[in-house]
């Protein structure tokens, strides 16, 4: 097909497609097949007569998964371990944040938790034993339900408090796909595209860049991606929007692969933080934990004496099909929706996953008072606000042991927390527009069946006095500033004039072109930030040796025709993001000029 055609098509809201998960019809629920199980050797293989999963025992990984008339929508060129599992980072030395070890988290015990004509689910886990494995007990589960097209999984962790202290850097789920297959990915409404082949990365029809992730294709197998940079942190997501991502192969009927995550209650960093999602593989990632985008304070640390234990999922992979790909999309989107009216599940069996009435709701409204705009309190519209751990302001941004609960504001600051687990929480916010973090002045302990209003609260932005100047927007994005385009050797088709350009290969090479002998320099009242403040403060490659990078001093000037040299002027900063970087000073200097 096409390719301009398909993105043409995908525009289109019509739908043929027939879901057989999202059924309403009576008679039609009865006429569906039972969900069965078969044990095999080295086999479980769960069949509900749309999709068939097969898992190896003891350890747990996804062998197979048979869907549409096609035997294997995984790689079958892979070992049976590098096809659908889950994994970790971690690292034993709880002192340090050194990443270190990698763990595909193989069972070493299988047990069917449920066992019926709607529901099979089963459990493959291991009990730590062993110095040489992460201390935590892994329990993986994989749930098959009748008339359901997809399965989930979700996993327990847990560490008693007896156990040696360790570092916890990433974990996520991941599924290989058929390179012979699946060429269509799609992350979003606007980051969809054809993709090149995992073969077009290695030696000799690729060169690796500045790191091993991004490789630029010199000889692809197919021509239309020669000299496109591939890297899969350019199609990361922020946790709030990554709802759906996947894949389609357009054979005859085509078929789509999709990772739904209904609730992201159980994802580190709070709504914002970025996770990977799908990239070159073709790879479908659930990621749940990460230090990508922040660095070492996403790290986990677990001491002596700390008892812990989590559910991460579930996640659904959705399968679908329709002659016309073009349709694939649009009913992976309403399958969200369904999940995501679904959830709490009622049909998971854990303990440790409690169901929608024994979770909590916590309603009320969010006002902002800042008398240097109005002296009467205004509605903190659009804002994220929502529950964490306790701690400290603006803690929940690398927070990640616990569960967090977040939601939007409406018009007039309204918010409704709903399926919160039993805990206690700080309730926190943040309002686009206005500097800074907000935090409740009390823990709030939520308990089962809470439906609690806390009535009206009240954010107060940082203030010293009337704001001077400002230069972009307090909104957690850098999105109002100069974006470069990119290096014509090293683009990325998918974000040629779109939005999200920033996700360009190599723009921060793009400063030094811009300010080759002399860093940026903004005068507040003449300079258009839009266009004169670059979007991210970079180092510059020496001009004596392309490979050493030197930092950049950038400088704000701006006139004020009265200074009052006893008072204290406040100078805040509001920044976007920060990995691996550091802001060494700021130094002001005042000149003054005589009048005659």
């Amino acid at each position: 097909m096409d390719s301009h055609k398909f993105l043409l098509f995908f525009s289109f809201s019509l739908s043929l497609f027939f879901s057989p998960s999202s059924s309403n019809c009576g008679e039609i629920e009865e006429t569906l097949p039972p969900v069965t199980l078969e044990i095999q050797n080295k086999y479980a293989v769960v069949d509900n007569g749309f999709v068939q999963v097969s898992i190896t025992i003891p350890e747990g990984f996804v062998a197979g998964i048979q869907y549409s008339g096609i035997p294997n929508l995984l790689e079958v060129l892979n070992d049976e371990s590098d096809r659908g599992y889950w994994d970790l980072v971690w690292s034993n030395e709880a002192t340090t944040r050194k990443k270190g070890n990698f763990d595909r988290m193989e069972g070493t015990s299988f047990k069917v938790v449920v066992h019926n004509e709607e529901e099979i689910q089963l459990s493959f886990s291991r009990t730590w034993n062993s110095s040489s494995l992460v201390p935590l007990n892994i329990d993986k589960r994989f749930v098959v339900n009748r008339g359901s097209s997809g399965f989930y999984t979700y996993a327990i962790y847990e560490h008693l408090k007896e156990w040696p202290p360790f570092n916890l850097h990433n974990t996520r789920a991941a599924f290989k796909l058929r390179k012979d297959k699946f060429n269509y990915m799609a992350i979003s409404e606007k980051r969809q595209r054809y993709m090149p082949l995992p073969d077009d990365r290695l030696e000799g029809r690729g060169e690796v860049l500045a790191y091993p992730e991004a490789v630029l294709l010199l000889n692809p197998i197919e021509p239309q991606f020669k000299g496109e940079v591939d890297d899969k942190y350019q199609y990361a997501c922020e946790s709030i929007n990554n709802s759906v991502h996947g894949w389609i192969s357009n054979d005859i009927s085509a078929v789509g692969f999709w990772l739904i995550t209904p609730s992201f209650e159980f994802r580190s960093g709070g709504p914002l933080k970025q996770f990977l999602t799908s990239h070159v593989g073709p790879t479908c990632l659930s990621v749940f934990h990460s230090t990508h985008y922040v660095g070492a304070e996403m790290t986990m640390e677990f001491g002596a004496n700390e008892a812990w234990k989590k559910v991460y999922g579930p996640v659904f992979i959705y399968l679908n099909s329709d002659l016309d790909a073009a349709l694939l999309w649009e009913d992976a989107k309403r399958q969200v929706v369904k999940e995501v009216e679904s959830w709490p599940y009622h049909f998971i069996a854990s303990q440790d996953f409690p169901p929608s009435d024994q979770r909590g709701i916590l309603y009320g409204r969010l006002l902002v008072l800042d008398r240097h705009i109005s002296n009467d309190k205004i509605f903190a519209k659009g804002a994220h606000i929502g529950l964490a751990a306790p701690g400290d302001v603006g803690s929940w941004q690398t927070e990640s042991k616990a569960y967090q609960f977040w939601t939007r504001t409406d018009e007039e600051g309204n918010f409704n927390i709903t399926n919160i687990r039993p805990a206690s929480y700080d309730l926190y916010a943040w309002v686009p527009g206005f500097i800074g973090d907000y935090k409740y002045h009390t823990v709030l302990h939520i308990s089962p069946g809470t439906n609690f209003c806390i009535g009206d609260v009240v954010y107060e932005p940082p203030r010293n006095g009337t704001t001077l100047w400002e230069i972009g927007i307090p909104n957690r994005t850098a999105a109002e500033f100069y974006v470069p385009d990119p290096n014509p050797l090293y683009i990325n088709k998918l974000y040629l004039n779109h939005t999200e350009r920033f996700r360009q290969y190599g723009l921060w090479e793009r400063y030094s072109e811009l300010y080759p002998y002399g860093d940026l320099n903004f005068t507040v009242g003449n300079s258009d930030y839009t266009q004169d403040w670059f979007f991210a403060q970079v180092p510059r490659k020496n001009s004596n040796n392309n490979s050493r990078y030197e930092g950049t001093t950038w400088q704000i000037k701006f006139k004020l025709d009265t200074v009052d040299k006893s008072g204290i002027y406040t100078l805040r900063l509001a920044l976007a993001t920060a990995n691996v970087a550091d802001l060494e000073y700021w130094r002001l200097e005042i000149l003054e000029r005589t009048i005659q």
